[in-house]
C-alpha cells in the first residue's frame, strides 16, 4: 500500500508540473555525468523524427512541460512505427482534450523514476531469475525479460514492447526506444 501511495503522488506530482508551463528549472542541479553526456538537451527537446508521435502525445497531455523538468527520468519512448500498431483511429482519439487523463495514464506508463541504463535493466532480469517488475509514474508495472539479447517489455495486459535502442542519455534522464505501446491495466 505504501508503494502504490508513493508511486500515485509522484504521479500526481508529474501531473501538477506538466501543467505548470511558468516554472523555471534552470536552475536545477544536473549531474556532471548527465551534462556531459547530453548537454542541456532534455528529455523533450531531445526527441527526433522519429519520436514525432510520442511528442505530440506528450505536447496534447502536458507532460512535455515534466519532461523538460529536472528529472531523473527514464522514458521508454514508443517509435512512430509503434503508434501505427494501434488500432485504427486510437490514437487520433487519445489527442482529443476530452481524452486526456486516459493518454496522461498511457504515457504515464511509459515513464520509470530515476535514470535507469540499459545495463541497470539486465541486471535487475538476471538477478530476478530471468524476469524483473519494473514500477511506472503512471502506478503500473512493466515486466522486463530476455529473449536472446533483446529486452522485452510486457504490460499488465500481456502487450510486449521491444527495446530497440537504448541509454540515449539526456540532461534530466534516459530515453530507451521501444517498438510497440504499453497500455496501462
Amino acid at each position: 500500500m505504501r508503494i502504490a501511495l508513493t508511486l500515485f503522488a509522484a504521479a500526481s506530482a508529474m501531473t501538477v508540473a506538466a501543467c505548470d508551463t511558468k516554472s523555471d528549472n534552470s536552475s536545477a542541479p544536473k549531474s556532471e555525468a548527465a551534462r556531459d553526456a547530453a548537454g542541456d538537451k532534455t528529455i523533450a527537446s531531445g526527441l527526433g523524427a522519429d519520436d514525432s508521435k510520442f511528442a505530440a502525445a506528450a505536447k496534447a497531455s502536458g507532460l512535455d512541460a515534466t519532461l523538460a523538468g529536472p528529472g531523473p527520468y527514464t522514458v521508454l519512448v514508443p517509435v512512430n512505427g509503434a503508434f501505427d500498431k494501434l488500432p485504427a483511429g486510437a490514437l487520433d482519439t487519445l489527442l482529443k482534450p476530452e481524452s486526456r487523463a486516459q493518454l496522461t495514464k498511457v504515457l504515464t506508463g511509459h515513464i520509470l523514476p530515476g535514470a535507469i541504463l540499459a545495463e541497470d535493466i539486465g541486471k535487475a532480469i538476471d538477478n530476478g531469475k530471468g524476469k524483473a517488475s519494473l514500477a511506472t509514474f503512471g502506478g503500473g508495472t512493466i515486466t522486463a525479460t530476455r529473449d536472446g539479447d533483446k529486452i522485452v517489455l510486457t504490460d499488465s495486459a500481456g502487450a510486449k514492447a521491444i527495446v530497440t535502442g537504448t541509454d540515449d542519455k539526456r540532461s534530466n534522464g534516459v530515453v530507451h526506444h521501444i517498438d510497440g505501446v504499453l497500455m496501462p491495466s
